[in-house]
């Protein structure tokens, strides 16, 4: 039996699924047989992709960065399904700008959505896991919470928070069986990432065509989901370098300008004005 079949008849959350990864990873739970909630802000958008679903699917609009809304949202789960297996912690926004040029607005909006918001979903999610004594909550972070880099330097604030979070949520659960993982992509070919590398300074840092396409995260977030890993990157590996590479803060500065320089080379069409 595929372990994909595991989450046949499984109730699972998708926070930020009206797009992106979220859309991607509710249809993929959906396609393995899996009763699915779908959490975002747009309705339309949520109901759109309910249609396109054939399994049991209960569409939640929700803000998660209201608390009072997101409690009332498992409420509904609670009452579609009766239970809660995985939770899937995606809700996320991203606004570029160099450090010294960071919108105090911008910032105060990534932190609502990316740290607030993701913590009031483990909040609930958790509580009513740790009440039927079984669940997984899979937080999608970012390599950029392992590393800051520019131009995203205030994303990268959040996603740290987010992973520190985790940890010390994963510490607490210890001897539970509940467990929350860590999946931490790089650049995913998203509407948010092509919205924001319209961005000039954002290209400079990462070309479009060396964007990676979101079914590897997804592969990510039913590995961890289905065998209780504690944290994953996505590509495999990328977080083991840069936790090696916080070891010398020097030598990785010098490592992402090289970087950054090496994708220049990688992707020149992004020189050309035909490719736009």
């Amino acid at each position: 039996m595929s372990w994909f079949e595991t989450f046949r008849d499984r109730v699972v959350v998708v926070t930020g699924a009206s797009s992106g990864i979220g859309r991607e990873t509710a249809l993929a739970f959906g396609a393995a047989g899996a009763r699915v909630a779908l959490m975002a802000r747009r309705r339309h958008e949520l109901e759109a992709l309910a249609a396109e679903m054939r399994t049991d699917v209960a569409v939640v609009p929700t803000d998660v960065t209201d608390r009072r809304a997101v409690r009332a949202a498992f409420d509904t789960v609670a009452g579609h399904f009766g239970r809660l297996d995985v939770v899937v912690n995606n809700a996320g926004i991203l606004r570029p700008s160099p450090v010294l040029d960071i919108e105090p607005a911008d910032l105060d909006a990534m932190l609502r959505v990316n740290l607030f918001g993701a913590l009031f979903v483990m909040q609930e999610a958790v509580r009513r896991m740790l009440a039927q004594d079984d669940g997984v909550v899979v937080n999608v972070a970012s390599l950029g919470g392992r590393r800051g880099v520019s131009p995203i330097g205030a994303y990268c604030a959040t996603k740290f928070a987010l992973v520190g979070l985790t940890e010390a949520l994963r510490e607490e659960l210890r001897g539970s069986n509940v467990h929350v993982a860590l999946v931490e992509p790089g650049v995913v070919e998203t509407p948010m990432v092509h919205d924001v590398t319209q961005d000039q300074e954002f290209l400079e840092f990462w070309p479009q065509s060396l964007n990676m396409p979101p079914s590897w995260v997804v592969w990510a977030i039913f590995a961890a989901a289905r065998f209780r890993l504690a944290e994953l990157s996505v590509p495999p590996g990328a977080g083991t370098v840069e936790k090696l590479a916080s070891l010398a803060p020097a030598a990785s500065d010098a490592l992402v300008h090289w970087v950054k320089a090496a994708s220049r080379w990688f992707a020149p069409a992004r020189h050309d004005p035909t490719s736009q």
